[in-house]
Parts: C-alpha cells; sequence; structure tokens
C-alpha cells in the first residue's frame, strides 16, 4: 500500500529511506504538478531548490523531472540555497511557484518537500489539500522526463538564486552602514544553507563575522536537530562570549528562521526577537502598516499595535496562513513563534537573512547591543516571559483533544483563565494577559505547551500545569 502523503504546517516532511523515498517525493512532485496544470500554468516555470540535507540535490533533480515530464519548465537551483533566496526567485523569475526540499529544523533522519505559489509564499490551506487530492497513489502513474534529456532541450536550466536576491536585499538594507559599524558578529548557520552569507554580505569593512557549523554535515553534530532554540545553539552562545561577540545570529537548516544571542551568551527567545523587530521597524525607521502574527507568539506586538496604531491580525500556526493574510492586509511584519519572520517589500516568506540583517541595522542605528536593545523594548510594553515544553505523544489525537477539552481548568499557574480559543490548538488566555497553548505539531507525532506571561516565577507552573491539562502528567 502507497504512504499517504499528508501537507502539515509546512509542507510534507518524512523520514528518509521509510516513507521519504524517491518514488513518494515523483508522486508529491506529480501532485503539485498536477495543480499547477490544473490552474493553467502548462509550459511556464517552476523554481526547484534544497537544502544541504542527506540526497537533498538528487531529491531536487528527482522533482524536476517529474516537472519537467508534466510539461513544466524548470529552473532548477545550482547548489543548496535559503529558502527565502528560493522564494524570492520565484518573483525573480516570474515562475509560477517553487518546491524547495527541505525539513528545516527537523531531526537529520528526516528530508522534506514544501510547495510555494506565484508570490514565493506559502499555499494557503485550501490550495495543499487540492495538491493532496491529486497526489497519485502508485508511481507508476508518475510522468518524467530525465535531467539529461530535459537540460538538453532547456525545460531545466540550472542557475544562481543569490545574485538577484543580493541585488533585492540592498534596497532593503544599508550595507555600508553595517560594514563600518565595527561589530563583531558570531554566526551559526546549524549545517545549513545560512553558511558563509553574513561572512560574505559584511566582508570588506571593519565588521568582524566569526562563523561556526558553517559547513555541510547531514549528522548536524553539537546538536539534536538544526533548529534554532537552546539546547541546540548553546555551542554557538559560548562561543559568542568566549570571542566577546556583540551578538550571535543562528540561521536554521534551510535560513528561514533566526535565532539570536545577547553579548552576554543568553538566549533572545522567539517571541522577543519578533518584539524587537516591530520595534526597530515601528520606531527606528518609521514605518506604518498592520502586524500579522500567530496566536502562538508574543502579546507585545498586540501592545506595540495600539502604541503606534497599527492594527494587529491573528492567525493559526505556519506561514500558510501567514503569508496570505501579509498580501490581503500589505502587512509591515509578519510571523511566528518558531522564529521565522517576514517583512514587507520582501516576498510573504520568512527570511532568517534579512531578519539577521536588520536586528544588526538596529543595534548600528541605536547604538546599542541586544542587551540595551530589549531594555528599551520592555520600557515600552513591559517584560514578558515565555518557554515551551515539547513531548512526544502516543494514541489517537482525537481522544487527547477530548481530554484537554475535559479539563477545563479555572486556574493555570495560579492565573485565572479568561477564555478558551480553539482557532488553532487550545489557548486558554490569562488574567495577566498572558496564555498557555497547548497543540499538536503539524508536522511530527509531538505535542506542544508553550505559555507566555508577564510573572517570571510563573512560566514553569504554567507550564507544567499545560501538561497535566494535555493528560501528560
Amino acid at each position: 500500500m502507497a504512504t499517504t502523503i499528508k501537507f502539515g504546517t509546512d509542507g510534507w516532511r518524512g523520514v528518509i529511506a521509510e516513507d521519504y523515498t524517491f518514488d513518494n517525493v515523483r508522486r508529491a512532485a506529480q501532485g503539485f504538478a498536477s495543480y499547477l496544470l490544473e490552474k493553467g500554468k502548462q509550459g511556464q516555470w517552476v523554481i526547484v531548490g534544497y537544502d544541504k540535507r542527506f540526497d537533498s540535490e538528487f531529491f531536487a533533480a528527482s522533482c524536476a523531472e517529474v516537472l519537467a515530464g508534466n510539461g513544466l519548465k524548470v529552473w532548477l537551483t545550482d547548489g543548496a540555497t535559503p529558502t527565502p533566496v528560493i522564494a524570492h526567485a520565484v518573483v525573480d523569475k516570474k515562475a509560477c511557484g517553487a518546491v524547495n526540499i527541505t525539513a528545516s529544523h527537523n531531526p537529520p533522519t528526516d528530508n522534506g518537500f514544501k510547495v510555494r505559489d506565484e508570490h514565493g509564499g506559502a499555499i494557503d490551506p485550501e490550495g495543499l489539500k487540492k495538491i493532496e487530492a491529486l497526489i497519485p497513489e502508485d508511481v507508476s502513474n508518475v510522468k518524467r522526463k530525465a535531467q539529461v534529456d530535459a537540460e538538453k532541450d532547456g525545460s531545466i536550466l540550472k542557475f544562481d538564486a543569490s545574485i538577484a536576491y543580493i541585488e533585492h536585499i540592498k534596497k532593503l538594507v544599508d550595507f555600508q552602514k553595517l560594514k563600518d559599524a565595527g561589530f563583531t558578529v558570531m554566526v551559526d548557520s546549524m549545517w545549513g544553507n545560512g553558511g558563509g552569507w553574513f561572512a560574505n554580505l559584511l566582508a570588506g569593512g571593519k565588521t568582524k563575522v566569526i562563523e561556526i557549523h558553517n559547513e555541510r554535515n547531514p549528522s548536524f553534530p553539537e546538536m539534536k536537530r538544526p533548529e534554532p532554540i537552546p539546547p541546540n545553539i548553546n555551542v554557538g552562545l559560548k562561543a559568542t562570549v568566549d570571542h566577546k561577540a556583540d551578538v550571535l545570529l543562528v540561521t536554521d537548516g534551510d535560513a528561514d528562521r533566526l535565532g539570536v544571542g545577547d553579548e552576554k551568551g543568553e538566549f533572545v527567545n522567539q517571541l522577543r526577537v519578533y518584539a524587537l523587530l516591530a520595534y526597530y521597524l515601528l520606531e527606528v525607521r518609521g514605518e506604518r502598516g498592520a502586524i500579522v502574527k500567530t496566536l502562538s507568539t508574543t502579546t507585545m506586538l498586540n501592545k506595540l499595535g495600539a502604541l503606534y496604531n497599527v492594527p494587529v491580525y491573528e492567525t493559526g500556526v505556519g506561514f500558510k496562513y501567514v503569508a496570505p493574510k501579509m498580501m490581503e492586509t500589505d502587512a509591515m511584519i509578519g510571523g511566528e513563534e518558531s522564529g521565522g519572520y517576514a517583512f514587507r517589500g520582501n516576498v510573504p516568506e520568512r527570511d532568517g537573512i534579512l531578519a539577521g540583517l536588520y536586528m544588526l541595522d538596529f543595534m548600528a542605528r541605536t547604538g546599542k547591543k541586544p542587551t540595551e536593545l530589549l531594555k528599551m523594548l520592555f520600557e515600552k510594553v513591559g517584560a514578558h516571559y515565555y518557554d515551551r515544553i515539547d513531548t512526544p505523544f502516543s494514541g489517537d489525537r482525537k481522544t487527547r483533544e477530548e481530554t484537554i477539552l475535559k479539563a477545563n481548568p479555572k486556574t493555570i499557574g495560579g492565573l485565572k483563565v479568561t477564555e478558551l480559543v480553539t482557532v488553532d490548538g487550545f489557548q486558554f488566555k490569562l488574567e495577566d494577559g498572558g496564555w498557555m497553548l497547548i497543540r499538536f505539531s503539524g508536522t511530527e507525532p509531538i505535542m506542544r505547551v508553550y505559555c507566555e506571561t508577564t510573572h517570571q516565577d510563573k512560566v514553569q507552573a504554567i507550564l507544567q500545569d499545560g501538561l497535566k491539562v494535555a493528560g501528560l502528567k
């Protein structure tokens, strides 16, 4: 029986050689090709790119063969390429979509298959359902054109997507200012696609970039997975202190997410980074526009929205919700709890490279280090504290959901529950304006319990009560 391919929060991911096989990648590619053809895209171009995971370049080539076999034309990246660079290539090449072979921050055992629309953004949930429905049950129903033949007739062309992307971001960031700033920047690219990017972009001035984990190693040594949160970034945090660096920038496996460490080697969590980036755009750059946030990220954004008189829109978790909302509202910034941030003037896709450059620009324009920037932010909106616990679960998801609903807690972590929101998972709003959220990962058999509160001493109590409500304790 064929593997059922399901698109989660951000595409399809699977275990290499178990369910993530060449035949199944070809089936997924056929589903996407059929979807594009149904939309009248016959003969149009599709971007195909990939990350540095095991065999990614060969999975990408197999995907390109299927697209070419269906009468589409393919721009195939000539090397491992950051997700935001692939997304920008869609717009630059006027392509009708993209396939990105990456499992982003998943463990080394996995690989993935992301699809993007003609804007370079995530395809909405309705579109993903259509693609799933068009995936053939058997690989015998997949059309293919051998890569060697497709390259001969011009239906597969290799290209370097970085050239156009760099020209594009030069319009958004004053690179000379960053080069002249004299920063010492520690960069951890987590053995992924971000390797070399900051060093190359900031070369030729007083600023010094020190890189670690910047080569290809699909086993991801010194970390559990290429996800830019502790403990995966502990080596980078220590290196920041050892080298007396001003900041640590961490990009995940495909470089669409950003993690940040301050000059003291302390992690700046993703919610604080998102609030800092929004504050930078509003206060330092004087921009105005909507903020799009998932329900699992910070209420500091709501406070900033009120202070600067800009609307804040809340969506379900994943860029399949964020990207369409950003386009609908011409949002200034969009983002999520996982460390993915997108910006107006760029494609509606997470961009760890641009987010990192904006953090450096924030430092350069204010003359402040990360701890001082946080102090500025907290003076505006008050201090907020966040943490998250990821727990594997077994059994039926529906039963788990019933357990959560039956729990019906009146207080969590000693704080009164004021509302239950079930847009995506189960979010319990708390009396201090904070929240506790229980939701199922869209890409792995994991339950996540998250919280944000203005009470630093209540974070762990809230999480522990969350585990009880979820029946995990």
